[in-house]
């Protein structure tokens, strides 16, 4: 991954408290084990309330690891909550194993001899995540789409595809889509697939029109749809979903601005350490 320099003050914020930091005070563990191969941690990419990611090289590659949430939240036990996590985003991966443009999965992760639950691995991409006013080649969003649609072939609703974020450029210039942490899929008990349908289409169906709003900001130039066409195309349950995701976002926004985590304004390139898809050159 790139790694733009910070442009914040450090001066102006502070770092987390552990509360909103998912290992606390820990970091990712210094190495790990994946497939009987010893990995060192290179650079931790982000660090917030759900997870902590970072990049890992051995001695031929490269891997990315997610360490799901393990602080309490005062009294109460997270770990539960990590494990779930990690489990429930690994059988995302399993149904998407093969098909190009989803990073591999590679098992589990061990540290000082013990498996990781919380802790879930796959295939290193070179690249970035899609950046604000990038220009990507005329082949990207036809492959995008043809990626989306093999992920809804298998019965799966990313979900999260309006963050830019969970879209990765790959060097090759390829996309790539990664973060499968609240998707959704349909089950495998036949009464409970039918019954799950109709949610999957609406998901699916949102899927498809965060794809159209990318590839309208990104390449206008192959969308076929101006703004004003495509805000006509809006599903009611997105804008169901942003009368209540919108104030829940200002509030949180308000909270890291008062505790000091974030500058005027909440946004996530303000923390002393933010997400790597949102570090800014300075």
């Amino acid at each position: 991954m790139d790694r733009p320099r910070q442009a914040c003050d450090p001066a102006a914020v502070r770092p987390r408290p552990p509360l909103f930091r998912a290992l606390g005070r820990d970091e990712p563990p210094a190495t790990v084990e994946i497939g009987g191969e010893c990995f060192r941690r290179q650079e931790v990419l982000k660090h917030d309330s759900w997870a902590a990611s970072a990049v890992y090289a051995g001695e031929t590659r490269r891997v990315f690891c997610k360490f799901n949430r393990q602080q309490s939240v005062l009294w109460v036990s997270m770990r539960w909550l990590g494990r779930l996590l990690a489990s429930r985003e690994q059988v995302f991966h399993d149904r998407l194993a093969g098909v190009e443009g989803i990073p591999a999965s590679l098992g589990a992760v061990r540290h000082a001899g013990r498996v990781l639950p919380n802790a879930l691995a796959r295939e290193f991409i070179s690249g970035h995540a899609l950046r604000e006013g990038e220009r990507v080649d005329d082949a990207f969003f036809p492959r995008l789409r043809f990626l989306l649609g093999e992920l809804h072939r298998r019965g799966v609703a990313h979900v999260d595809l309006h963050k830019r974020e969970n879209i990765l450029v790959g060097a090759d210039g390829r996309p790539y889509l990664i973060d499968f942490q609240i998707s959704f899929r349909l089950p495998r008990l036949p009464l409970m697939r039918e019954v799950a349908r109709p949610l999957l289409a609406i998901l699916q169906q949102c899927d498809d029109y965060h794809l159209l709003k990318h590839e309208l900001r990104y390449r206008p130039d192959q969308c076929r749809f101006t703004s004003d066409e495509l805000a006509g195309l809006r599903p009611w349950w997105i804008r169901v979903h942003r009368g209540i995701a919108v104030p829940f976002r200002t509030c949180r926004r308000r909270l890291l601005v008062w505790l000091g985590i974030r500058s005027t304004g909440g946004r996530a390139h303000s923390e002393t350490f933010p997400e790597v898809a949102h570090r800014r050159a300075a």
